[in-house]
């Protein structure tokens, strides 16, 4: 699966591919943990949160030693982006669905931007 951005305005859109193996954290547990504990996180992943309804969902950095891009979502449409930093860093963004990636992959991601899983 890979995690698509798309940009700009209609008829001349931009697409390019954010990452390339992605994960979603499926269960109640592994969105608990999401990164925590994790010594790294390759450039090409991204761990996605899916959840049933948009609303004001929070992030938090507790025991991930590392930063990172999230990317929250109402449906497809980018709503919030922010670099969260290691152990410290807070977000909070409405969204149905919430993306981590490693730090610098979502710099040119943007609110009203699209951002889409695909499968290969």
């Amino acid at each position: 699966m890979q995690l698509v951005h798309r940009s700009g305005p209609p008829g001349d859109r931009t697409e390019d591919v954010l990452v390339s193996d992605v994960d979603v954290a499926d269960s109640t547990l592994e969105q608990a943990r999401g990164l925590m504990f994790r010594r790294s996180i390759p450039d090409e992943y991204a761990l996605v949160f899916e959840f049933d309804r948009a609303e004001a969902r929070n992030l938090h950095m507790l025991f991930v030693p590392f930063p990172i891009d999230a990317v929250w979502l109402s449906g497809t449409e980018v709503t919030h982006t922010k670099r969260l930093r290691p152990f410290v860093g807070l977000g909070r963004g409405v969204a149905d669905r919430i993306v981590e990636l490693p730090a610098g992959a979502a710099e040119d991601v943007e609110a009203g931007d699209e951002v889409v899983l695909v499968e290969d």
